[in-house]
């Protein structure tokens, strides 16, 4: 899974994990849906309340933060809002959100 954050300037983040499990926060805009043969088709489509980010759009950042694993190296991120903070981080090779 990619998930892409938008801010009011239209500039796309892509966050997402890498073959090596490590997470991938890098400037790119959505990619267009595309056609994977037997393995599907990947379709590319707004939120609609899928991830811990659908009930904080249109709200303001306050912070970013890295957290790194002392023992991998492995980076997690912490986005924070006014009202909850969303973790992103790849602990098994997928990219995994959640809230606090």
């Amino acid at each position: 899974m990619d998930v892409w954050l938008i801010d009011s300037g239209q500039v796309s983040i892509r966050v997402t994990t890498g073959s090596d499990w490590c997470l991938i926060v890098e400037r790119s805009a959505p990619y267009t849906g595309y056609d994977m043969a037997e393995s599907g088709r990947v379709e590319v489509a707004p939120v609609r309340g899928r991830t811990p980010f659908a009930d904080h759009l249109g709200e303001t950042v306050r912070t970013v933060s890295e957290e790194r694993d002392p023992n991998t190296g492995r980076v997690a991120l912490e986005i924070t809002f006014d009202s909850v903070r969303v973790r992103c981080d790849a602990p098994s090779g997928n990219l995994r959100l959640s809230s606090n």
